[in-house]
């Protein structure tokens, strides 16, 4: 610290001093003498009063009014130099703090930007989970609405399988009821040509006699034979025919039962995806809920770095405020 004034005595000895050296004691010299210290109105003005004291003759003592005047000067500018002191350290403080300040401030600027662009994202993202959501929705949509449509292809090939089988035992029925009908017409043929011979052989001479109405008789029954053997082939046509139908019934029936297994077998994926679908909408559902959270969360932080902003930029104005009355008071 440098020094806060000097004595009248000081600067006497140091005009002294030049003097006995051969030296002009002017101000520069006597303060240089001094180590450069002291003002040179003061050194001025006590190198005045000594050249008056030489020329009155008056003793070299040093009044006590002239040491007071010197010690208050002292002390005032001992307190100037304290209080410039404390308005350095005081500006020093304050530029660390607003240094600070704006580096906190630099920092929650720079979150803030973050924050901001953390919720773009998410934002942007949000607005794609929805834009996915409703394309799966709308998917989902389309698979329940073929999976109706599959569901009532079944019920009508079910509808068609019942109304084949149905048509099938008919059929049976019928070849049944056929099959007896001609089993029927043989054992009655047979009953009656066994008839016929034990009334030939024990009617032999009648047979004669009746020669004639036998032979109608019986052109009657080749007649009749032949009209069952065409009913009888036209019996194993339609049976035939029959039966090509039922192959055909038979070969339907297994493209149906195909088809089943292929539409059970579609039904099973669809149900599958349909599976996969929902749990997708439930992951994509909670994503969005998530994502809603995060969003809540990330302006809830802005909001708090705003308030902190806010905050400081209201302590640095009360320090500018603090360094603005320092400074003035320092000035009075």
């Amino acid at each position: 610290m440098a020094r806060a004034g000097i004595y009248k005595s000081e600067v006497s000895q140091a005009r002294n001093a030049l003097i006995s050296r051969g030296i002009n004691p002017s101000i520069d010299a006597v303060r240089i003498e001094l180590g450069n210290t002291g003002s040179k109105s003061t050194i001025h003005r006590y190198l005045q009063e000594l050249e008056e004291e030489e020329g009155s003759g008056s003793p070299g003592c040093v009044a006590v009014s002239e040491v007071l005047s010197d010690l208050v000067e002292r002390l005032a500018a001992r307190l100037k130099e304290e209080a410039n002191e404390k308005i350095v350290e005081v500006k020093a403080q304050h530029v660390a703090q607003m240094d600070a300040l704006n580096a906190k401030l630099a920092q929650q600027q720079a979150e803030n930007s973050t924050l901001k662009e953390r919720l773009a994202q998410c934002e942007t993202q949000l607005e794609a989970e929805q834009a996915a959501h409703e394309t799966t929705a709308h998917a989902l949509y389309e698979k329940e609405r073929l999976l109706d449509r599959t569901t009532q292809q079944v019920l009508d090939l079910n509808e068609r399988l019942r109304d084949n089988e149905a048509h099938k035992i008919s059929l049976e029925e019928k070849h049944k009821h056929a099959r007896e009908a001609l089993e029927h017409y043989r054992q009655s043929i047979k009953e009656q040509r066994d008839i016929e011979q034990r009334r030939h052989e024990g009617l032999l001479q009648q047979l004669q006699s009746e020669n004639r109405a036998i032979s109608q008789n019986l052109l009657s029954k080749q007649n009749e034979l032949t009209q069952a053997y065409q009913d009888l082939a036209r019996i194993n046509a339609e049976l035939a025919a029959e039966k090509k139908g039922q192959r055909r019934i038979d070969a339907d029936r297994q493209q149906l039962q195909k088809a089943h297994e292929n539409l059970n077998k579609r039904l099973l994926e669809i149900e599958a995806s349909t599976i996969a679908l929902t749990g997708e909408v439930q992951r994509l559902e909670l994503a969005r809920k998530e994502d809603k959270n995060t969003i809540e969360s990330l302006k809830t932080q802005l909001r708090d770095s705003e308030a902190e902003k806010h905050r400081l930029q209201g302590v640095i104005s009360i320090q500018e405020t603090l360094l603005k009355i320092t400074e003035q008071e320092s000035m009075d």
